[in-house]
């Protein structure tokens, strides 16, 4: 699957389809849990905001990681720990796992860069595989049993989260500050130099860039956002597992960026959507959700080389440029 060519992304996405989903979207997400349940919500919500977060390093900079699972399940396992057994109030719980993941980000990102292409995905899968087994052992996240019954608690000592619409909208508002977050980075002088670093590494170090720090900034940045989309998790369905840090999980949400739409900022979301969804609808009907994905997946790889959300943005381009 291809991402948007140098020519769409100077000229950048359609501004005014963009804006429009964004709007519509944002509205639709406010009267939701009045019609939807609200944990399927939260749910699709924290995957939307981790395929972002990888879609930050995939779709920008242009590095295909496998062990985003350590940085998503072990933001969770931190929360959780902090919350049940140190009594930490949600929101400092949550700056821990945003922490923590940095910091495993940090620490895998200085191997990985070192190498690019398929090493580099390799390298992260095995430091990922690495952190898999650290949590099978480790004491304190309680083994195959994972960390169970963790408190939602107070926010800020004034919001009891144990409600289920004051929760969906903090975790609605977190998305939305994350979301905006990754596009300030995309849209920033950093931001710029990532997509040259994708484009033309080589261009890149020949004007002078350390292309090696932009590249361990933007995986400490993206691994990050996606322990804070972990974190976020921990305390919607209050635990945390091992399911949270096998390769699976990475593999998820790279097919969740793929399908929306690498590069896009919607895209990983509607991908995230779809993959929930069909999680959800399919969970008590029988029929293997992977084959579903699966098939889905292939349909997107032959029609929508681009993702879904891609595709459009492609062929809106392409119909400007007919004008």
């Amino acid at each position: 699957m291809a991402g948007p060519s140098r020519r769409e992304t100077s000229a950048g996405t359609p501004a005014w389809p963009e804006w429009t989903l964004v709007g519509l979207a944002i509205a639709a997400l406010l009267v939701a849990p009045f019609l939807v349940y609200p944990i399927f919500l939260m749910k699709m919500l924290c995957f939307a905001l981790l395929a972002c977060a990888f879609n930050l390093l995939l779709g920008y900079t242009g590095l295909l990681s496998f062990g985003h699972a350590t940085f998503f399940g072990g933001a969770a396992y931190f929360t959780a720990h902090a919350v049940k057994v140190w009594g930490w109030p949600p929101e400092a719980g949550i700056l821990l796992g945003m922490a923590g993941a940095a910091l495993l980000g940090l620490v895998m990102g200085f191997f990985a860069i070192r190498r690019q292409g398929i090493y580099f995905a390799m390298i992260t899968l095995a430091l990922s595989q690495m952190f898999f087994f650290f949590c099978v052992q480790a004491p304190f996240t309680e083994g195959e049993d994972g960390i169970q019954g963790v408190p939602r608690g107070m926010l800020f000592g004034v919001l009891d989260l144990n409600v289920s619409l004051n929760i969906y909208y903090f975790v609605l508002a977190v998305f939305l500050i994350g979301v905006f977050a990754i596009w300030r980075i995309v849209n920033s002088p950093f931001g710029m130099i990532l997509r040259s670093i994708r484009e033309n590494e080589s261009r890149a170090i020949s004007l002078g860039y350390s292309v090696a720090n932009y590249k361990l900034g933007a995986f400490v940045m993206s691994a990050a956002l996606a322990g804070l989309a972990g974190s976020l998790k921990a305390i919607v369905f209050q635990f945390a597992t091992l399911t949270d840090v096998t390769w699976q999980m990475s593999g998820e949400v790279i097919l969740m960026t793929l399908l929306g739409g690498i590069g896009t900022m919607v895209g990983p979301i509607v991908g995230a959507s779809l993959v929930v969804g069909l999680e959800n609808t399919l969970a008590t009907s029988g029929f293997p959700v992977t084959i579903a994905t699966g098939l889905i997946f292939m349909v997107c790889v032959l029609v929508f080389r681009r993702g879904i959300v891609g595709e459009i943005y492609a062929r809106l381009l392409k119909r400007q440029g007919k004008h």
